[in-house]
Order: structure tokens, then sequence, then C-alpha cells
């Protein structure tokens, strides 16, 4: 590696737009996120997977009956 062509490596301070902050290392002293693992929904809990339209029930009905169809001809 060529010397003296690296960027500076030192402490660096990550705020969230929640109030957050965070030390770390990187080559930008200082950040601004929007969204930190204290805030987002997934780490927090709050997001929820939401069936819309059926389509879990619509894939079961429409493939449920050719799976075991499929295993029940194994067994045969």
């Amino acid at each position: 590696m060529k010397a003296e062509i690296h960027p500076e490596y030192g402490p660096a301070t990550i705020t969230c737009a929640c109030g957050n902050v965070i030390q770390t290392r990187s080559t930008v002293p200082e950040m601004h996120v929007n969204t930190c693992s204290r805030c987002h929904p997934f780490f927090t809990g709050q997001a929820k997977f939401i069936d819309t339209e059926g389509r879990v029930e619509r894939f079961r009905k429409r493939y449920g009956n050719v799976a075991a169809a499929k295993t029940a001809a194994k067994k045969k």
C-alpha cells in the first residue's frame, strides 16, 4: 500500500434525529442520521407484517392441495 494516501481514521460521533448519540470510529468525524436502531420500527418491535389482500391464504388455497397430493402420492 502507498503511504500517506489513506484518510485519517479516528473517533466519530453519530447523532440520530431521535436524540440517540453513538460513539464509533470513522473517516468522517461527525454524522447526522434520520433513523437508528433505537427508533427504527424493525428494531423497536413496532413493525407489523400485514397480510394484505389475503395473499397467504390465497397461496395456501392455490398450492396447499398440490403439496398434500404429492406427499400422498409418494407414500403409495
